[in-house]
C-alpha cells in the first residue's frame, strides 16, 4: 500500500486571513467565539476551545475556479496557531465525528466519480491509501459527512531523499 500524510491548510492561506485578507467570496472573515464543540481549525487541525475567538470564512482548497472547485465554510483560530506537522498521524480533529466523507481528486483537480464514501474514522487511513494507490487519483479530501465542509487533504507520503551516494537518508 501507499503511505499517506495528512495535510492542513497552507500557512500562506491562514496568514492571508490573519493579516486582514478576504475569503474565496471576496468577503472579510467573520469573527465568532467557539462554544467548544465542533469548531476545528483547518491550520493546526485541533478543535478551537470554548471561549476562543475564531474566524469563519468561505474556503476553496483548489488552485483555480472550475466546476469541481468546491467552496464552503471553515474555521481558523483568530490568533495565529502552528500548522499541523505530524502529517503521518491522523489529526485530532478527525476524532470529533464518527465518520467523514473521503473522496479522490484527479491531477486536474476534478472529483474522481465513484470514490466518495462516508468512512468511519478508524478506516480513513486505509481507504485513503487504497484511493492514492490508483493512477487516476492525485490527492484525497476529508470532508464532513454531515455538511461536506473541507477538513484536510491527504497526499501520498513523500519519498525519502537520496544522498549524493544514492543511499537513502
Amino acid at each position: 500500500m501507499t503511505a499517506i500524510r495528512f495535510v492542513a491548510m497552507p500557512t500562506r492561506d491562514a496568514e492571508h486571513l490573519w493579516n486582514g485578507g478576504r475569503d474565496a467570496y471576496d468577503r472579510p472573515p467573520e469573527t465568532m467565539v467557539s462554544d467548544g464543540d465542533g469548531n476545528p481549525c483547518r491550520h493546526c487541525l485541533k478543535n478551537i476551545e470554548e471561549g476562543e475567538e475564531l474566524l469563519v470564512f468561505a474556503y476553496r482548497p483548489f488552485p483555480a475556479l472550475q466546476p469541481y472547485a468546491e467552496t464552503g465554510p471553515i474555521f481558523l483560530h483568530k490568533q495565529r496557531c502552528r500548522r499541523y506537522v505530524a502529517e503521518e498521524v491522523q489529526p485530532p480533529m478527525l476524532m470529533m465525528s464518527p465518520d467523514f466523507i473521503v473522496r479522490g481528486y484527479s491531477a486536474n483537480d476534478r472529483i474522481v466519480y465513484g470514490t466518495g464514501a462516508v468512512t468511519d474514522i478508524d478506516e480513513i487511513p486505509a481507504y485513503a491509501e487504497t484511493l492514492l494507490a490508483r493512477a487516476d487519483i492525485a490527492y484525497v479530501h476529508v470532508r464532513s459527512a454531515r455538511n461536506n465542509c473541507f477538513q484536510c487533504r491527504i497526499d501520498k507520503a513523500k519519498a525519502p531523499a537520496l544522498a549524493e551516494t544514492g543511499a537513502l537518508t
